[in-house]
């Protein structure tokens, strides 16, 4: 499942995912599953067409993830490979940042977060970007229906309905590669 909130230059991806890192951490053995969300510019093409076409739009190259991940063969609810990863490099994301307070209250820390998008937008190198202070506020009066999206998409993970393996349900192997 992909959710997308977008604004004039920054878009917010919301999926579910089930990952397994092929060369893992020590402790960090086994697949994990939950919600990835992440910041992203947003890039508008030109028209392909008539002025009446639909304008194309890209989830271009992302700034800040949030992985809330639990090990599968862990305690639900336990958050235990919950990060973040403030740093992107083009495409690549920096080392995971375990926070406490991020496992210890995700929905909480995220919106905190999400509030605080200048801080978010400065960690990721882009503080000197006057250009993306309306997107900032917009993003702030949708925090709460972003994280309303990211609680729900955790229950239905904990359900089992979504972050499946690939080839487990009718659109895993489609979603695994959302984000």
């Amino acid at each position: 499942m992909l959710y997308v909130y977008g604004f004039e230059r920054l878009g917010v991806a919301v999926s579910d995912i089930y990952f397994v890192d092929p060369n893992p951490n020590q402790g960090q053995e086994g697949a994990e599953r939950g919600v990835r969300l992440e910041l992203r510019l947003l890039e508008q093409g030109e028209l392909q067409g008539t002025i009446y076409a639909a304008r194309p739009i890209d989830l271009a190259r992302p700034l800040w993830r949030v992985d809330l991940l639990e090990s599968v063969d862990g305690r639900p609810g336990s958050f235990d490979r919950t990060h973040h990863h403030p740093v992107f490099t083009r495409w690549d994301p920096g080392p995971r940042v375990f926070d406490k307070e991020l496992s210890a209250d995700p929905p909480g820390w995220l919106a905190g977060r999400l509030s605080d998008l200048d801080g978010v937008l400065k960690q990721a190198g882009l503080d000197d970007d006057p250009g993306l202070a309306a997107d900032a506020a917009a993003l702030r009066t949708c925090a709460p229906e972003i994280v309303d999206t990211v609680n729900r998409l955790l229950a239905r993970v904990r359900a089992g309905e979504l972050g499946r393996p690939p080839g487990e349900g009718p659109a895993d192997s489609v979603r695994a590669s959302w984000l």
